[in-house]
């Protein structure tokens, strides 16, 4: 197997930054100014799950990155009782909310998959060593 050289190798890091990107659209409308500290919230834990993926990733161990995937994990349901919040106070619609609480599921069950085959993975105890192309449906 060989080991991502870099967070940015990470398809589930690769997700996270689309979910924020695809959240930015929503907390921008003119809506969202009503609710400011909402909006500022969605836009810290959506920025949560990348940035605790790399940081995991950047400090060089397994172990660090796995616990670093479970912050991340957590902000991803932080987010979407956030994305809750926000279809409760007519913010964005019952289809966006559908939309995007489907991606936030979909990308806590990559990392999920990922954690897994990090504990299952031969090289236990040292640094970043994992399959760089690892496929989170699987």
């Amino acid at each position: 197997m060989a080991g991502a050289k870099c967070f940015e190798d990470l398809i589930i890091w690769q997700e996270a930054r689309q979910l924020c990107q695809d959240l930015y659209p929503y907390i921008t409308r003119d809506a969202f100014n009503t609710f400011p500290r909402l909006r500022n919230q969605i836009e810290g834990s959506s920025g949560s799950v990348p940035d605790n993926i790399a940081e995991g990733f950047e400090r060089g161990g397994n172990k660090e990155l796995v616990q670093f995937l479970y912050f991340s994990k957590g902000s991803c349901g932080e987010l979407r009782s956030q994305i809750y919040r926000a279809y409760d106070y007519h913010l964005i619609t019952e289809t966006e909310k559908e939309n995007l609480i489907a991606k936030c599921k979909k990308l806590s069950s990559h990392i999920s998959n990922f954690i897994k085959s990090i504990y299952s993975s031969d090289y236990k105890g040292e640094k970043n060593k994992f399959n760089s192309q690892y496929n989170p449906e699987h």
